[in-house]
């Protein structure tokens, strides 16, 4: 049966030009493909719509936000795609979009990228009217929609009580707003954005999930 994975896992081959994937000289339609491919599974799957993120962080709390609104994306035919840097969207609209697997794109982009976004959706030959764009970036967005004060509140209760003390004491978080300290906290090791990208989404009032956030689930 196909599954989720199986499929981003092939996208990410084909995004990396593996010449085994559906891009490459054995992809669809090659007589030696197995039809372990991208558009066999994306057909099996259903999809209709890829939502391309910039990392596995946006991934976390998109899908974190779905599933407080129960629903369930796979389900519905949509595909939560992590891009590996927002460098990759030319690339992944490519792929993803009308000039490849012909799936509706959407997603979402931070405001210093909208013009790298747009452009390299252009060059794609992609539309660029369904993504939604935040001021800083995603974390910034929920670290706002909480609040400073119950951001902290997650930390602690996910026992990074004293590494987030520590890094309060490093010299270059001295005069720094709170909640640019707690943004660059999120980013200090490896996994912690992944992880607190679903439980800042988690704690937050259904009433004040941030707009881009919100309108990028609307959309799906």
């Amino acid at each position: 049966m196909a599954d989720m994975k199986a499929f981003r896992d092939e996208i990410g081959r084909w995004a990396a030009g593996d010449p085994d994937g559906p891009g490459g000289p054995n992809g669809p339609g090659d007589p030696g493909d197995s039809g372990g491919t991208a558009r066999g599974l994306a057909a099996a799957l259903g999809l209709r719509t890829a939502v391309l993120l910039e990392g596995p962080s946006d991934v976390a709390a998109v899908e974190a936000l779905a599933a407080r609104h129960g629903r369930d994306l796979a389900a519905e035919g949509v595909c939560v795609v992590s891009m590996g840097g927002a460098m990759n969207v030319a690339r992944y609209a490519g792929l993803l979009g009308p000039p490849g697997l012909g799936l509706r794109l959407t997603g979402l982009c931070d405001e210093g990228e909208r013009g790298f976004y747009a452009r390299g959706l252009e060059r794609a030959g992609a539309p660029s009217g369904g993504f939604f764009v935040c001021a800083a970036d995603l974390e910034d967005e929920l670290v706002r929609a909480l609040g400073p004060e119950r951001a902290e509140e997650v930390v602690r209760a996910e026992g990074d009580l004293r590494a987030w003390q520590t890094f309060l004491n490093q010299p270059a978080q001295h005069g720094r707003s709170r909640q640019r300290q707690l943004r660059r906290f999120l980013g200090t090791k490896k996994g912690r954005k992944i992880r607190y990208g679903r439980l800042l989404v988690e704690a937050l009032d259904t009433e004040r999930v941030p707009r881009p956030l919100a309108d990028l689930l609307r959309s799906l």
